[in-house]
């Protein structure tokens, strides 16, 4: 990623913007495409431009910028394509300047959606800076998990909060932030899930979205896979950034490499990080294990910062290791080959997965009162 010299972003192509929508990750991206195909169902003549990537504009938005291309984590990551970011901070504060969009819904990636919701309100273009904009946030970031102190900033910068975990309208109780809980996109009717369980299909290997994660995590899960030794594997990638990271890690005849976005896989056991995908599986009753490796002073200064008992999301939820985490170093050819042949072997590991599952369901079940994109029209 090189620093940008020239960064432009395009006009508005409907000549004004009712809503701009900025995701910089591929789950993200996912999520807002679902929001935006109902709210252009709802109210079909809403102009929505975009900072997102290609399932975004497939929705009908106008992406000016594909962000999932050059999404990064971990501190050392950002550090290092920092002059890039500032680029891409900077043109997109100038347009919102220029084209001044009635509301922005910003999905996830706060460490660069926060900072601009900030930026907005000091340059007086948001409502809560006394201009005109809504700035909206849906899917709300970890302060559970890290950084808590994110909801006094959250709530002096942002109109409203949708978030995707029950739990977290709690999180925000100590402040006069409008918080409501509008499901888990995952349980949406029109949602389609990628993944479902066959006892006898392949075993699925799930590295992740970004690059420098899915060049660590890949050959941990290559490795798992050859020391189990006894089934094919399935590989599903986001784009063909993410594919060429893994044919670069060779993976063998017995490994096959799957588009997301196709038919659904299925799989009779998954490793898999701890991202986006992971949910996909868990709600699946896949049996399974997260696996993770980053950047070791990443990895240092999370473990100094992050006050969590588990790193899987389904884990967190349920309050249990509905799957075991190997991280770092215990990340081994042999613990990961163990835990594929117990979820292989072992039909009481089975049938408490499918438990497991139906738990997640009940937890993240949208309430009465509608959907995220009735959120955004209520709140625009």
């Amino acid at each position: 990623m090189n620093p940008v010299d020239a960064f432009h972003l395009s006009p508005p192509a409907a000549g004004r913007v009712d809503l701009l929508v900025i995701a910089g990750e591929h789950s993200g991206d996912q999520h807002a495409a679902t929001m935006v195909r109902e709210l252009r169902a709802k109210r079909p003549g809403l102009s929505v431009v975009a900072l997102g990537g290609p399932e975004l504009a497939k929705a009908g938005a106008q992406v000016l910028h594909d962000m999932t291309a050059s999404s990064v984590v971990g501190f050392v990551e950002v550090f290092k394509n920092y002059p890039f970011f500032k680029a891409l901070f900077d043109e997109t504060l100038r347009w919102i300047a220029e084209h001044k969009p009635r509301a922005i819904c910003f999905i996830d990636y706060p460490g660069f959606n926060l900072r601009l919701a900030k930026a907005l309100r000091e340059r007086g273009l948001s409502v809560k800076g006394g201009g005109t904009i809504k700035t909206l946030f849906y899917i709300s970031p970890q302060i559970w998990a890290w950084k808590a102190k994110r909801r006094f900033t959250m709530a002096r910068d942002l109109d409203a909060v949708a978030v995707i975990f029950p739990f977290e309208v709690e999180c925000y109780a100590d402040t006069d932030l409008p918080v409501e809980f509008v499901g888990h996109p995952f349980l949406d009717d029109a949602h389609d899930a990628p993944v479902r369980y066959d006892p006898s299909a392949p075993i699925l290997l799930l590295p992740g979205s970004r690059k420098q994660a899915v060049g660590r995590i890949f050959p941990l899960l290559l490795a798992g896979h050859a020391a189990y030794g006894k089934r094919e594997a399935v590989v599903l990638y986001p784009s063909e950034l993410i594919k060429d990271v893994l044919l670069a890690a060779k993976p063998p005849a017995n490994v096959k490499l799957l588009p997301t976005g196709g038919d659904q896989v299925a799989a009779s056991a998954v490793l898999t990080s701890s991202g986006t995908m992971s949910m996909h599986c868990a709600l699946a009753a896949i049996p399974g294990a997260v696996v993770y490796r980053a950047n070791p002073l990443t990895y240092v200064l999370g473990r100094m910062l992050v006050k969590v008992p588990y790193l899987g999301i389904a884990n967190l939820l349920l309050k249990e290791p509905m799957y075991p985490e190997y991280i770092q170093g215990a990340a081994t050819p042999q613990a990961l080959a163990a835990e594929l042949t117990d979820c292989l072997r072992n039909i009481g590991r089975v049938i408490e997965t499918q438990g497991q599952a139906d738990k997640l369901r009940g937890l993240l079940t949208r309430p009465a009162g509608g959907t995220v994109a009735d959120w955004v029209l209520r709140r625009m």
